[in-house]
């Protein structure tokens, strides 16, 4: 089983930072492919960005070039770098990713979701 536990949300004005984190733990054997989702009040769960095991990332275009996301393998954690904050950027955050868990001759594929964490922008 694997824990995604993330933190850094919280309520900042238009035009602040926050900086997004999620851990990731358990029986790991390799993580894939990590990433950030939001919803939005009465609005679908969105991706927001990824970024695969090897540093390659992709966005949405509506936060291209003011969020950032990177990740530690070591650490098994990935961040979310979040700049020139909007009052439409106003959502839970979920941390996803895509992990083999085992031993090399008996893994298992799944999606893991964190908990979420609250992210205010006020106007």
């Amino acid at each position: 089983q694997v824990q995604l536990v993330e933190s850094g949300g919280g309520l900042v004005q238009a035009g602040g930072s926050l900086r997004l984190s999620c851990a990731a733990s358990g029986n790991i054997f390799k993580i894939n492919a990590m990433g950030w989702y939001r919803q939005a009040p009465g609005k679908q769960r969105e991706l927001v960005a990824t970024i695969t095991s090897d540093g390659r990332t992709d966005y949405v275009d509506s936060v291209n070039g003011r969020f950032t996301i990177s990740r530690d393998n070591a650490k098994n954690t990935v961040y979310l770098q979040m700049n020139s904050l909007k009052p439409e950027d106003t959502a839970v955050y979920y941390c996803n990713a895509e992990v083999f868990t085992g031993v090399a001759r008996d893994l298992l594929y799944s999606t893991y979701w964190g908990q979420g964490t609250q992210v205010t922008v006020s106007s």
